[in-house]
C-alpha cells in the first residue's frame, strides 16, 4: 500500500546522493554487489518518491559512477573532486538545481526506507527549521563503539528535538543515581535549506568538527540549530567489508 506524502505543501526538494569511488576503508564502496545489486542502485531505488522529491540526482566526481548512473535511467552530475565532504558536494548541485530543500542522502546506505525521507521532511513544515536529521534508539551494549556516532538532545519528544551535541564517545553519561533514558544512535541523513548549505560551504572547519571528524558540529558551532527527528528504522552505514556482509544479510531477509 503507497504511503500518504508528509511532505509540507508547497516545498520543492532536492534529493542528492553524493558518491565518490574515493573512500579508503572499503575502495569503491558505492558500486560494490550488495545482494545482487551495487550499494548505489539499492539506494536510489529506496530514494525514488518522486511526492516527496522533486529531483533525484547522483553528485560524483568519478566518471565510472556517472556511467553507472547515465545506463540504469539515473541522473548524475560531475562534482569537483576537491570537495572534503558530502555536504560541499550538495552546495555544488545547489547551484544547478534550484529548490527549497536539499536532502542529503548517503550513497553507502543500501537501508534507507521512504520513512526515512518523511521524518526528515515533516519538520519543515515550521519556517523556523532550517536543517534536518536523524537518530534512533540504540542499545547501550553497542553505545561505546566510536564508529556510532551518538546525539543529546534537548526536550527529547516523539517528535524529536533540538541536538545540544554529537559525539563519538558515550553521551550522555549515566550517573548511577540518574533516572536514564535512550541513547541516540544518529543515523547520517540530513536535510538543509539552501541558506544553511551555504553557510556550512563558506565557514572554516570548525575546532569540534576537526576533533571529532563530524561535520555537523559546524553547524552547531556556527549557532544553526539541528532538529532532530526519531525513526524506529536503524540502518547500517556501510564503511567496512564487515558492514557490508551486515547490510548484505538484512537485504535477502527482507526479500525472503
Amino acid at each position: 500500500m503507497r504511503t500518504t506524502s508528509t511532505l509540507p505543501q508547497g516545498l520543492k526538494v532536492c534529493g542528492v546522493v553524493p558518491a565518490r569511488l574515493g573512500s579508503t576503508r572499503l575502495p569503491r564502496k558505492v558500486l560494490r554487489d550488495v545482494a545482487g545489486k551495487p550499494m548505489l542502485q539499492w539506494v536510489l531505488e529506496a530514494a525514488n518518491h518522486p511526492d516527496l522529491l522533486a529531483n533525484l540526482v547522483v553528485a560524483t566526481d568519478a566518471e565510472e559512477v556517472r556511467l553507472f548512473c547515465e545506463g540504469a535511467g539515473w541522473r548524475a552530475l560531475m562534482t569537483s573532486p576537491d570537495h572534503p565532504s558530502g555536504t560541499d558536494r550538495l552546495w555544488e548541485v545547489a547551484q544547478q538545481i534550484a529548490a527549497d530543500v536539499y536532502v542529503n542522502i548517503q550513497g553507502d546506505e543500501p537501508l534507507l526506507r521512504r520513512e526515512h525521507l518523511e521524518a526528515l521532511l515533516a519538520p519543515f513544515a515550521d519556517a523556523n527549521v532550517e536543517v534536518t536529521t536523524l537518530a534512533t534508539p540504540m542499545p547501550r551494549e553497542e553505545a561505546a563503539d566510536p564508529n556510532r556516532v551518538k546525539v543529546v538532545v534537548a526536550r527529547l519528544s516523539a517528535a524529536g528535538g533540538r541536538a545540544l551535541y554529537f559525539s563519538r564517545a558515550l553521551i550522555p553519561y549515566d550517573r548511577e543515581d540518574s533516572p536514564g533514558g535512550p541513547i541516540l544512535k544518529h543515523l547520517g541523513f540530513y536535510a538543509y535549506r539552501r541558506a544553511v548549505l551555504e553557510l556550512f560551504h563558506r565557514a572554516k572547519p570548525s575546532a569540534l568538527e576537526s576533533r571529532e571528524r563530524l561535520e555537523q558540529l559546524r553547524l552547531l558551532e556556527n549557532g544553526v540549530a539541528i532538529h532532530v527527528a526519531l525513526t524506529p528504522y536503524d540502518t547500517v552505514g556501510v564503511d567496512t567489508e564487515a558492514d557490508l556482509l551486515r547490510a548484505e544479510a538484512i537485504l535477502r531477509a527482507r526479500g525472503k
